[in-house]
C-alpha cells in the first residue's frame, strides 16, 4: 500500500515537473520564437550565414539595409553606410550591435502563429530612430578620428544618432586584419569603456550636493594641491573659488578635496546609484560597463579618481543616459532603437512606447545640477558657440598616460520643444571643449535642422 502511494506521490511530481516545462516552453515560444527562429543555423531564412529577408530604414525611411536572395544591398550613399554601420550592422555579424544581428528576428517576419512564412517572402520593414542625415553629419565631424556621438531625446527615448569612428564602407570592406587591428568592428558608444576625465565631475557634484554643505563651500587654487602623499594639479591657479565656479572652471584640487571628504564608500555607491556601473539593455543590445576604484586608504588615488582620472572608466552611452536624466528632472527615459515594425505589405505590426522612467537623482539635484551645467555654457564655454541651443554642457580633457587625452563633451538642450541629452568622444583629441565641443554644436544643429 505504501509502495503504491509513494508511486502516486512520484508519478504526480513527475506530472507537475511536465506541467511546469510546458508552461516554460509556451512562454519561451512565445516571447523568444523570433530569437530562435533566426538563428544563424536556420536555412530557409539565412544563406551562407546571410540573413536573406528583411529591410532596414532610418527615422525617415531612407533604406539602410535590404536583405534579399541576391544578397543584402545597403544606402545608395557611401556616407550613409559608414555614418550607420554600427548600427545597421554587416551580414556575417562581425559588428555585434547591428540590427542586422540584433534585430534578426524582426527583419525575419516570424510569428508565432505563422511562424516564419510570408506571401511575399521579403520579411519585416524595421524602422530605427537614427536619422541617417544627423548620423552622416557626425561621422563628418569626426573626420577619420577614433571616437564616437550619441544623441537621444530624453522626454522619449529615441536615439537620433549612433555613429562610431573608425568605420567602413560595407560595399568595399577592408580587410580582416585591418579591422581587428584598427578597431572597425567595435561599437565606441555601447560596447566601449574610456577615461572620462573631467565630465566625471559631474557625478562627483551630484554626491556633493546629497551630501555636504555646498552652498557654503569654499577652495583656495594655488594650482597645485597637496593631498595624501601627492599633488593634485590644475592647469592653472583658480584661486578663491566656490562649488559652482569649481565645476565651471574644472579645478582638479577642488574636486580631489570634495572627494576625499565625501569618502570612497560614497563614491561608490554613487557610480551605482546613477547607473555607469550598469550594462543597460538597449532593445537587447547590452552597453559596457564602467568600472571604478576609489581607494579607502591612498586619499591622492581617491581624490584623482572624483576628479574622473585613476582608474575611471566609463561607457559613452551611459554618461548620456546620466545627462539625460538630469536634464529630466533626475528621471531618465532608457533609450530605444527600434521606432516600428511593418509587414512586407506596410500594414503596422508594432508601435514605438516609451520605456519606463528610472529615477537616478532627486529633482531638487537635478536643478541644481542644471543650472551648474547651463553657468558652464554661459561663463566658460560661450554661448555664442552654441547658438539657439539653451545648451548645459561639462567638457573633459581625460590624460590616458602616454602623453595624450580623450576629448570628451556631454550635456543637453534646456528646451521641452528639442528635448536632446548628447556624448561626443574624441579619442587622443586633445581639450574637450576646444575639440569635441564644436562637434556636438554641429551635430545637435543638424538634430534641429532635420526634426
Amino acid at each position: 500500500m505504501r509502495k503504491l502511494e509513494r508511486r502516486a506521490v512520484i508519478c504526480m511530481l513527475l506530472s507537475l515537473f511536465l506541467l511546469l516545462g510546458l508552461i516554460v516552453f509556451c512562454f519561451q515560444f512565445v516571447t523568444k520564437g523570433s530569437e530562435w527562429v533566426s538563428f544563424p543555423s536556420n536555412q530557409h531564412l539565412f544563406a551562407d550565414g546571410r540573413l536573406d529577408s528583411g529591410t532596414v530604414y532610418d527615422v525617415d525611411g531612407t533604406m539602410l539595409l535590404k536583405n534579399g536572395e541576391g544578397g543584402t544591398a545597403y544606402a545608395d550613399d557611401g556616407m550613409v553606410r559608414r555614418a550607420t554601420l554600427h548600427v545597421v550592422g554587416d551580414p556575417v555579424g562581425n559588428i555585434a550591435t547591428g540590427a542586422e544581428t540584433k534585430f534578426a528576428g524582426k527583419l525575419t517576419g516570424y510569428n508565432f502563429i505563422n511562424g516564419a512564412y510570408s506571401l511575399k517572402g521579403e520579411g519585416h520593414h524595421l524602422y530605427l530612430t537614427i536619422d541617417a542625415d544627423v548620423c552622416c553629419t557626425a561621422y563628418r565631424a569626426l573626420d577619420g578620428r577614433k571616437g564616437c556621438v550619441g544623441v537621444y531625446n530624453y522626454k522619449t527615448g529615441e536615439i537620433i544618432c549612433a555613429v562610431s569612428s573608425p568605420s567602413y564602407d560595407p560595399n568595399d570592406p577592408v580587410s580582416e586584419a585591418t579591422a581587428e587591428d584598427g578597431g572597425y568592428y567595435i561599437n565606441r558608444l555601447f560596447s566601449a569603456t574610456f577615461v572620462p576625465g573631467s565630465i566625471f565631475k559631474t557625478v562627483t557634484s551630484a554626491a556633493v550636493i546629497e551630501n555636504l554643505d555646498y552652498e557654503n563651500w569654499h577652495f583656495q587654487c594655488t594650482g597645485s594641491t597637496h593631498i595624501g602623499d601627492s599633488n593634485i594639479t590644475c592647469v592653472s591657479a583658480h584661486g578663491d573659488i566656490g562649488f559652482e565656479d569649481a565645476l565651471c572652471q574644472s579645478c582638479n584640487g577642488a574636486f580631489a578635496t570634495l572627494t576625499t571628504e565625501l569618502g570612497a564608500e560614497t563614491m561608490e555607491g554613487y557610480v551605482d546609484k546613477l547607473g555607469l556601473t550598469k550594462a543597460y539593455s538597449i532593445n537587447g543590445i547590452r552597453t559596457a560597463k564602467g568600472t571604478f576604484s576609489f581607494p579607502e586608504d591612498n586619499d591622492a588615488a581617491l581624490g584623482w579618481s572624483g576628479a574622473g582620472q585613476y582608474e575611471d572608466m566609463v561607457n559613452p552611452c551611459s554618461m548620456m543616459i546620466y545627462m539625460g536624466a538630469v536634464a529630466n528632472n533626475g528621471r531618465v527615459v532608457l533609450p530605444q532603437l527600434i521606432g516600428k515594425v511593418k509587414s512586407s505589405d506596410d500594414f503596422p505590426l508594432s508601435v514605438y512606447i516609451p520605456r519606463p522612467r528610472l529615477r537616478l537623482v532627486t529633482s531638487d539635484t537635478a536643478s541644481v545640477l542644471k543650472g551648474m551645467l547651463r553657468n558652464n555654457v554661459i561663463n566658460n564655454y560661450g554661448e555664442g558657440n552654441f547658438p539657439g541651443l539653451n545648451l548645459c554642457a561639462k567638457s573633459g580633457t581625460a590624460e590616458v598616460g602616454d602623453g595624450t587625452s580623450h576629448s570628451w563633451f556631454t550635456g543637453f538642450l534646456d528646451d521641452d520643444d528639442h528635448p536632446y541629452a548628447f556624448i561626443v568622444l574624441v579619442e587622443h583629441g586633445g581639450g574637450g571643449a576646444k575639440v569635441a565641443g564644436p562637434i556636438a554644436n554641429r551635430v545637435l544643429q543638424s538634430v534641429l535642422e532635420n526634426e
